[in-house]
């Protein structure tokens, strides 16, 4: 029984590799999203430039659009902002924001000088939006319908191949969508 016991550890660490080996291969820009294809969680938050005004999940409904995650310290985030800013000019959907734990003050000051590509701006300070949403991290979007559903999540920055490869192919189905259902 002694010598049975000895054999413990080595069948836990083991069963650990194996696992962490798997987790090599996944790839961390396909997340499985619990909530792609059901409404974006219920929330009122104040609108980050203007505190004590609210926004709610309704707010986000009539168009096709995409929830974006970021956040001042996320270094990801100033890295994607610049293509937010190219996408926000070209005027193809609205992009709502969702600043994620971050100091409301530096996140006002990294908009007015980096410009700011979002519809509206959510502030999550306390990240819980972030935790309704599952959300791993910033930067993280969100494809959001006419109807408020969420219909696709993806986690890391989007820049232009990411754009036309995978989003904006999704965009223009749901516009069209969108368009037999009469909404915009």
């Amino acid at each position: 029984m002694k010598k049975l016991v000895l054999f413990i550890p080595l069948v836990v660490v083991l069963g650990m590799g194996v696992f962490l080996y798997k987790g090599l291969f996944l790839n961390p820009q396909q997340l499985d999203s619990a909530l792609e294809g059901k409404p974006i969680p219920a929330f009122q938050l104040e609108v980050l430039e203007k505190s004590g005004e609210t926004v709610t999940n309704e707010t986000l409904k009539g168009k096709v659009g995409l929830l974006n995650v970021w956040a001042t310290w996320c270094p990801s985030c100033k890295y994607e902002h610049p293509f937010l800013m190219t996408l926000a000019r070209k005027n193809i959907l609205p992009i709502y924001g969702i600043n994620y734990r971050d100091d409301r003050p530096l996140a006002i000051r990294e908009l007015s000088r980096e410009g700011n590509p979002y519809a509206i701006n959510i502030y999550d300070h306390d990240g819980r939006l972030g935790l309704d949403l599952g959300v791993y991290g910033a930067p993280e979007s969100f494809l959001i319908d006419h109807k408020g559903i969420i219909r696709y999540r993806y986690a890391g920055p989007i820049d232009s191949r990411v754009w036309k490869e995978t989003l904006y192919p999704m965009v223009q189905q749901l516009q069209a969508e969108a368009a037999k259902d009469g909404a915009s």
